[in-house]
């Protein structure tokens, strides 16, 4: 009998690098806990790292090596792969390849991609999907500090007395640190400044919610950089002895008025005037930056903004205190370390500096070394569909998902001569145009170091016997270099990797770069605790790694956006990620978001005559998506919300990124995903369908959106064309299986029948010339069940109380109804009874705001009947 083993391992989600206990069954399955010992989490964790041992099974793994759709073995395809990069390199020079990576890479993953293309290779067409996420915040940190380093750490949440989050919905991207943060406030009395377009659950939370227009953080900090100084808040002790260049910035931030700002913003002069003083008044105050600030035509000149206002005040390197950037995802900081841009080298060493370059190439015996920046992630795919790059090998993402203009993104993949992709999956957008699929370890098969935003390496550890002839990434690259006879790449575990990452770091390194790590060369790889480079605060000591250790204040330009239409915002929502080709194998984490949706506000969609719940298009001369309409108050008028989770493995015609332009910003080329220009109209559908089955379901009609259930599938689905026959369409729709009962409205659209297989429920089909209005979380709990036909035709159980509704706290599976009965018989419970009573926010406590709000609107509902 197996024995139950407990492993230490990190959360291969968002960038709070969470520690997680992951323990394998005698049976062989795995639950998942938070590690009480990291101190990134100390026990916590939200609701998609609660479910991470559901996401373990190998139904959807690439089990073995593919050629062009066809089984091989690993020696033919290494072969095959080494052959034709070789020959690329040959006939069309260096720069004629290119590899793009992962954030959701180990560090040694990335460390030996950027070794073999940037010192064997010679090319520095290497770069990462972290590009999308973090580069602006890198460019910002590289302009002020003069490297690319977080000056904070999560305890500086903690004992801050004012934290601002700007363009960042903390709530709900980064539950843990939230929570942290919470926890703090009841105890300290910390104020929340949210500064975002829209109202989401974490300005709900805050104290002051800045509901700026988009793209106008500069002009807010400009006037708040002018408002310090002249006020006479400026530090100035620590602006002479330790800040260079203050003359030209106070000059680009002179017109900035509370006046102007607020024009600027949209936003009334009071709200401006609230802020700027609140901040003046709380030397403890920490601002914590995301994608919103990132994900800009002007994200390094928002990131920059920010510091300026640390700096002047002398509000860095102190205990609650300082800009943080937070990370998108688990390893982007780790990426950055060993050079996974495609302008940085490894070990936070200068590509264009010719000394920086040749320490890394004699480190690595390497026969060449890059001698400039490579190609960014948007020129790096426009080189692929113009024909400059010749082969292309993609790791650990989906970039025809995830890329902005994704229409663009696949046209280049189709035109490339040679595309090979390693990943766990091949049912992703981007396997199916590889030519060669390699398939990759998964989290818990992997092992190595992530390190996350507040620069924590810890180790991510393989718990589980790899799947199918899955390998490492490492590996899989030093196979390939072996084969294209490279030397350096007979590495046989992440341990040395490592040892010789740690020792890098500590080249040409005589205290001038913080990044080193050779204090870890001593430690045992496989015990390695959680370790922070740089220590707490590494400005502590005033000294920035310029060469004269005086961090830089840089003059920053607000430039207004005009907007014909309305503006696309995009992101992530509470319980999935990414293109879900890990939660999405989840049921539970479709409780709270089950389909590709749109937020616009009321206004909006009375102009356009969008009904809620009805489905909308969204386009632009890019492309268009489908989408169900979310009517709310949250996003203001002019613009909409739609979240980047959902792929045509999910939902068909439903891509954001389809409408997203390449525009980006010039200094650290990251794209703006979050302003692009788009029009909605009504989908005019002549049905609307939900069904259930307990087998695959065809979806060959205009909009189908699927979701996994314990047992079976759910979908939403909508057509513009009516059945010429219902009991025809739904036995082709379901392969042939046969309707035990049906009912024929009066109205065409209107169609309702379910299957039994032994007398138990094998798929049930709701048709409607309206959105379809049943409950949908009752009735995916009867599949596969001995059930009253009647109820099921019905849409509803018939004994009250069966219902728990949809599904709010996914943690806990703690639906609406369930928690609306308590507070209907208890008006006056606090959030913590209701918590306590119903299960919901027990867990990672992301779901506390709506809760919370629930209690507000039956408590108003209550007066006012009173």
């Amino acid at each position: 009998m197996t024995v139950e083993t407990t492993t230490r391992t990190t959360c291969p989600y968002c960038g709070v690098g969470c520690g997680v206990l992951a323990t394998r069954k005698a049976d062989g399955s795995v639950s998942i806990a938070g590690d009480p010992d990291h101190p990134a989490n100390f026990g916590k964790l939200c609701s998609k790292g609660l479910a991470l041992g559901e996401t373990l099974g190998t139904a959807q793994r690439l089990l073995f090596p593919q050629v062009q759709g066809a089984r091989v073995g690993w020696d033919e395809a290494t072969s095959l792969v080494a052959d034709k990069f070789s020959k690329a390199i040959a006939e069309h020079g260096p720069d004629s390849v290119a590899f793009y990576v992962s954030g959701q890479f180990l560090t040694e993953d990335y460390y030996v991609a950027n070794k073999l293309m940037k010192g064997f290779i010679g090319s520095a067409n290497i770069d990462t999907n972290s590009r999308l996420c973090m580069a602006s915040a890198v460019a910002g940190h590289k302009r002020a500090f003069g490297a690319d380093i977080v000056p904070c750490n999560y305890s500086d949440l903690e004992e801050a007395d004012l934290v601002v989050l700007t363009g960042s919905n903390f709530a709900w991207c980064h539950p843990v640190l939230f929570q942290r943060l919470q926890t703090a406030r009841e105890k300290r009395g910390t104020k929340i400044v949210v500064i975002d377009p829209r109202r989401t659950a974490t300005a709900e939370a805050a104290d002051l919610h800045l509901a700026i227009k988009p793209q106008s953080d500069v002009a807010l900090f400009n006037g708040l950089f002018k408002y310090l100084y002249s006020r006479g808040e400026a530090d100035c002790a620590f602006v002479a002895a330790h800040t260079n260049g203050l003359a030209e910035t106070l000059l680009a931030s002179h017109g900035w008025t509370i006046e102007k700002v607020a024009n600027a913003c949209g936003l009334a002069e009071q709200e401006i005037e609230a802020f700027y003083k609140l901040f003046a008044k709380t030397s403890k105050a920490v601002t914590a930056f995301s994608m919103g600030v990132n994900q800009s035509a002007s994200g390094t000149d928002k990131v920059n903004a920010i510091i300026n206002c640390h700096l002047l005040t002398g509000r860095i390197g102190k205990t609650g205190a300082g800009p943080f950037s937070i990370t998108g995802q688990p390893n982007a900081m780790g990426g950055r370390e060993v050079g996974g841009l495609a302008n940085m080298l490894a070990a936070h060493l200068e590509i264009e500096n010719a000394d920086h370059r040749e320490a890394v190439q004699e480190f690595w015996k390497a026969p060449r070394i890059a001698g400039k920046a490579g190609l960014k992630a948007v020129d790096l795919f426009q080189a692929v569909h113009d024909g400059r790059i010749k082969a292309l090998w993609i790791m650990a993402t989906n970039p025809a998902v995830s890329m902005p203009n994704s229409s663009f993104i696949a046209e280049a993949l189709k035109k490339c001569p040679f595309v090979v992709v390693s990943d766990v999956t091949a049912k992703t957008e981007t396997a199916q145009f590889a030519h060669v699929l390699l398939p990759a370890q998964g989290w818990g098969e992997k092992d190595g170091t992530v390190t996350n935003s507040e620069r924590r390496i810890s180790r991510q550890r393989g718990f589980l016997q790899t799947a199918g002839e899955g390998r490492a990434d490492w590996r899989i690259m030093c196979d390939v270099a072996k084969a294209m006879g490279f030397h350096g790449f007979t590495y046989t575990s992440p341990a040395e990797i490592f040892d010789e990452h740690v020792r890098l770091t500590t080249v040409a390194n005589d205290g001038s770069r913080k990044l080193d790590l050779g204090a870890l060369l001593n430690q045992d790889y496989e015990t390695l605790p959680p370790q922070q480079w740089g220590g707490e605060r590494p400005f502590a000591d005033g000294k920035f790694q310029t060469p004269n250790g005086k961090a830089c204040f840089v003059p920053t330009r607000h430039e207004a956006v005009v907007c014909d239409g309305l503006t696309l915002n995009t992101g992530r929502i509470r319980d999935q990620w990414h293109t879900m080709t890990r939660t999405g194998l989840v049921p539970k984490l479709f409780g709270h978001r089950a389909e590709p949706h749109v937020e616009i506000s009321p206004l909006d969609a009375e102009r356009l005559g969008i009904a809620a719940a009805s489905l909308i298009e969204v386009h632009n001369d890019r492309g268009k998506s489908l989408a169900r309409a979310l009517v709310s108050d949250a996003v203001p008028p002019g613009q909409v919300f739609q979240p980047m989770h959902w792929s045509s493995s999910f939902a068909n015609n439903s891509g954001t990124n389809v409408a997203m332009s390449q525009q980006r910003d010039p200094i650290s080329g990251q794209p703006a995903l979050k302003s692009a220009q788009v029009s909605l109209r009504p989908f005019q559908a002549a049905w609307y369908g939900y069904g259930i089955s307990v087998e695959a379901v065809c979806s060959k009609i205009d909009y189908f959106a699927t979701r996994p259930l314990v047992v079976g599938q759910a979908f939403e689905c909508a057509d513009l064309c009516l059945p010429i026959n219902w009991l025809e369409f739904v036995t082709a729709q379901f392969a042939g299986n046969a309707i035990a009962s049906s009912v024929q409205g009066s109205n065409p659209a209107q169609f309702r029948c379910l299957g039994l297989t032994d007398n138990h429920l094998a798929f049930a089909f709701f048709a409607s010339d309206k959105p379809v209005a049943v409950s949908r979380d009752w009735l995916q709990q009867q599949l596969g069940k001995t059930v009253n036909p009647l109820e099921i035709l019905a849409g509803r159980p018939l004994a009250a109380g069966e219902d728990k509704g949809s599904i709010l706290c996914a943690c806990m599976n703690v639906g609406r109804n369930q928690i609306s009965r308590f507070i209907d018989k208890n008006h006056n419970a606090s959030l913590q009874a209701v918590c306590e009573a119903t299960g919901a926010g027990t867990g990672c406590g992301s779901c506390r705001i709506e809760v919370q709000r629930m209690i507000h609107e039956t408590q108003r509902f209550t007066q006012a009947a009173e």
